[in-house]
This record gives structure tokens, sequence and C-alpha cells, in this order.
């Protein structure tokens, strides 16, 4: 089917693999510049707009639908869509494409890199020895061995499961949390328990989960009291699921012995804000998913939805 006549504008600069099969098939209006569309340039894409690729997580919502009256598609590079004015998008007809199941590994090493951190002190040898300080008497600390530790993995979807998979290599026992009880859990290992239990009897705690109503602040000052004293953090979800300030008192208390975040709430997290201060914390930008071959496949699955729809057919990932 030719689509030509079709008009796709791009948000933000996208990975050259999806412009290349884009600009092949449509009528691509991109910025591949740095920074976002100037803001009168975007208003005038917008009132043509058959289809959007969202990059830098735009807000998609009723008053960027009202400029777009021909909208019929906004496809995203991620998994999550927490910037989406889901019940909006479905009134004006338009339908959401996101990419679920590409980041999977790369996200699942992330996490589990930084869970490694948290018992180690990786990161925060290397600030030791950067500062001098090898040769002196005083030591970095001492790290935790993930053998024989209990990891709970709030979030058991496909990267909680991934993650599952990596722990069984380091010899932990693996308890999950979902909404429900996933039927194939044993072949990961895995055991499922109440979201009390998982708090109660995990050295390790990671993050999983997507962010909505039912997850936002769910990591609140009663969680983390909840939590075994000494226990390793780790998010790579979304930050808003966690209740920053309560993360921060954990930490500096001993509570949360060591933690580790690719996702922060606020996000960018500012230089310096207080979780910065603390010596038992490392902090990542966003980077779960920032791999080539991870950042590329995404990208041409973005571009893919967006063809798939625009003719008719059923996109590859699309949220309901």
């Amino acid at each position: 089917m030719d689509l030509k006549d079709k008009i796709v504008i791009c948000s933000g600069k996208i990975r050259p693999a999806a412009l290349a099969f884009l600009q092949d098939k449509v009528t691509l209006r991109s910025w591949q510049e740095r920074g976002r569309v100037p803001a009168a340039q975007w208003d005038e894409w917008l009132k043509e707009a058959d289809a959007l690729y969202s990059a830098g997580n735009i807000r998609i919502d009723e008053g960027l639908l009202q400029k777009a009256p021909k909208l019929q598609v906004v496809a995203q590079a991620s998994v999550g869509y927490d910037n989406f004015d889901v019940a909006a998008c479905r009134a004006h007809h338009v339908k959401i494409g996101n990419t679920p199941g590409v980041l999977v590994n790369a996200v699942a090493d992330l996490a589990y890199a930084l869970l490694i951190d948290t018992a180690r002190g990786v990161v925060r040898g290397h600030l030791h020895t950067k500062a001098g300080l090898w040769g002196e008497r005083k030591a970095p600390g001492m790290g935790v061995d993930l053998y024989g530790k209990t990891l709970g993995i709030v979030g058991f979807g496909d990267i909680g499961s991934a993650i599952a998979r990596r722990a069984q290599v380091s010899g932990m026992r693996v308890i999950y949390h979902n909404r429900r009880r996933r039927l194939d859990d044993s072949a990961f290992g895995a055991r499922y328990v109440s979201r009390e239990e998982l708090l109660r009897a995990s050295d390790f705690i990671v993050a999983a989960v997507t962010l909505n109503p039912s997850t936002a602040g769910m990591f609140d000052e009663a969680a983390f009291a909840a939590m075994k004293d000494g226990v390793r953090f780790v998010n790579i979800s979304r930050g808003k699921v966690v209740d920053t300030a309560a993360l921060y008192n954990a930490l500096k208390s001993g509570k949360v012995a060591a933690a580790g975040l690719d996702v922060t709430d606020p996000e960018p997290l500012p230089g310096d804000h207080p979780l910065l201060t603390l010596p038992n914390i490392t902090v990542t930008p966003h980077i779960a998913s920032a791999t080539e071959e991870t950042r590329d496949e995404m990208a041409l699955v973005t571009a893919q939805n967006i063809i798939a729809a625009l003719s008719g057919q059923p996109m590859l990932a699309q949220v309901e």
C-alpha cells in the first residue's frame, strides 16, 4: 500500500534505522537536531499529522490531541506509556503503540548490575580508588554475598522473570509478588508470595512494576519499615513507584543498606539532590535500555507500529 500521502511527525531525534524505514514509506516531518521541535513548527506539524512518533516521552493528552485532528496513531519507543492520557486517546480514536519485549534483556542486565553494586559497592570502590585512598588503611567497606540470599522481585512480567534467571546463576532464592501468580513461575525457580511476606523475607528487592494508580508510591515509609534491616533495594521500573523522601530516610538510617536506581522521582534527578549526598546509593540516568542493539530495535518496532496502523493492520504492540 502506498502511504506517501500520509504524514508522520517525530517529536525529537530518532534512530537512523527508523528514520530510513519511515522515509521510504511516508511523508516524514522529522527533527533530527538536539532538543525539541520549536513550538511554532510543532503546532503546524500537528495540524497535518496522521501519525506521531513520540520521542523523549512527550505528554500525549487532550491538549495535544485537540491540535491534531487527523491523528490516527501515536507510537513510542518504550514499554511504559505513563505519559499518555489513554482515555483521551481512546476518545479521539487514536491508537497507541509501544515496544514491550524488545528491551527485556537490556533492562534485566542493568537491574542485575545495580543489584551486584548494592552487594559489592563496585561504584563506591571505584570512587575510593579515584580519590587516591587505595593505599590508606581506610577501606571503602565490606560487601555481602549474593549466594544463598533471598531476592524479592515486585512485578514478575518479562523483565522480572529475566532478572530471576540471572539470580539463579548466582545461587539466590527468588520470591516474587504480582497481581496474580504466574502459572509458569517454576520455570524461573521463583515462588509466589504476598507483598507482606516479600518485604519481610527479602535480602534484596527489585522493583519491576509498571507505573499505574495501584503502584504509584508503593514503596513508601511503611513499605521500607516492613523490610529487613540492611535490605538492598533496586528500582528499574519508574521513579514514581518510590517515595523518594522515604527512601532517603531509609538509606540514611541504614534500614536500607544500599540502593541502585535507574529511575527517580523527580527525573532527571538534580545533581544537588539529597539522595546524591549519601554514600550508599548508585543512580544511573535512566539508561536501562540504552544499548545500541536494543535502541535500534525499539526504534524500528515503533516505526513498524506506525506503518501497520496507517495500513489498517494490527500493530506489533498496541496498548489496549
